[in-house]
């Protein structure tokens, strides 16, 4: 085992798969000449040259349209985001091209291309750099989204993604770049669809996915002291979801938190509510609590951005309010 940084893991799936096969590129804003906007390919110019890693115009939409195309003819493109914010200029092609094309074509094209870049709020950015893209592009049909929370996950999952032949967008994190984390010295992958037990316990389950893991683990950990044995799940993968993984918790510990950084309405914890109160209903011995972000545009103080997202007290609250103790 050796220990890396999660842009290290990053840039090592992208590299091995990029030596593993010719049809593996990466194009997007400063991937080249600046190694990357987080430096998450750095090195892979002077490896691969600039026809396999292509600095672009900052225009989402062209980019991503060539990606497409290039995937529907062979080719096994990785689309590089600064922030998945700027992704929405290039959602038509997300979701009307990339998404659809299989489909459409009654299988005559497939659409291999991983989309990938930092999600959700990342310290004083602001409202319009601040956004959880996730649940928006879980609700499409056609589109796998994976969300990494740690180093191992990040490089295993991501090298799923780009074998995989469809579209797959891939959801990391500013504030994780810089995480460390152990890996394997060999080859490994982590399947796209598997959900990951970070934790077991037998009081309470807590479902939670990308950098807001690290709330939930440490909330287990302050919850422990009290006598409190927390199972935390890390989704890893939020479509397709792993809803057998959560059943089987639930079935255990009685009591279900959910912890995201998405706004409240149609969040995964509406989608894993759903499903636990359908098919494990008669286990349940209380409602299924979520924490989300508040339901508002994130804002820029400190203090609000403190307000507006669960942090570890929220989470301990919730678990005592489901287990029903006595504050």
């Amino acid at each position: 085992m050796r220990e890396i940084q999660f842009r290290e893991a990053v840039c090592e799936a992208m590299t091995e798969e990029m030596r593993k096969d010719g049809n593996v590129f990466l194009l997007g804003e400063e991937v080249a000449e600046y190694n990357g906007a987080y430096k998450a390919s750095k090195g892979m110019l002077d490896e691969f040259g600039a026809d396999r890693v292509i600095d672009t115009p900052i225009a989402e939409l062209g980019f991503t349209g060539i990606a497409v195309g290039a995937a529907m003819n062979g080719l096994r493109p990785i689309v590089e985001f600064m922030t998945w914010n700027f992704a929405i200029l290039a959602a038509d092609q997300i979701i009307n091209c990339a998404a659809k094309v299989l489909q459409m074509s009654g299988g005559q094209f497939n659409v291999p291309i991983v989309f990938r870049g930092p999600n959700a709020q990342a310290g004083q950015l602001a409202a319009t750099h601040s956004q959880s893209f996730e649940n928006m592009y879980a609700h499409i049909p056609g589109l796998k989204v994976v969300t990494p929370s740690n180093p191992y996950d990040m490089k295993g999952l991501l090298k799923s993604a780009i074998r995989d032949n469809d579209p797959v967008l891939v959801m990391e994190s500013e504030k994780m770049y810089g995480d460390k984390g152990m890996i394997p010295e060999g080859e490994y992958v982590v399947p796209i669809g598997l959900a990951n037990v970070a934790k077991e316990g037998t009081d309470v389950t807590i479902v939670s996915f990308g950098k807001i893991m690290k709330t939930a683990l440490t909330a287990a950990e302050e919850l422990e002291k009290e006598g409190i044995s927390a199972e935390v799940i890390d989704l890893r993968t939020i479509r397709p979801l792993d809803i057998d993984t959560i059943i089987k918790s639930v079935k255990k510990t009685n009591r279900l938190v959910t912890l995201e950084e998405s706004f409240p309405v149609a969040s995964i914890s509406s989608e894993i509510a759903y499903r636990v109160q359908r098919n494990a209903f008669d286990y349940l011995d209380a409602p299924v609590l979520r924490l989300t972000q508040s339901d508002t545009p994130f804002a820029f103080a400190p203090t609000l951005i403190a307000e507006a997202l669960p942090d570890v007290s929220n989470v301990v609250k919730a678990v005592k309010d489901v287990m029903y103790v006595q504050k």
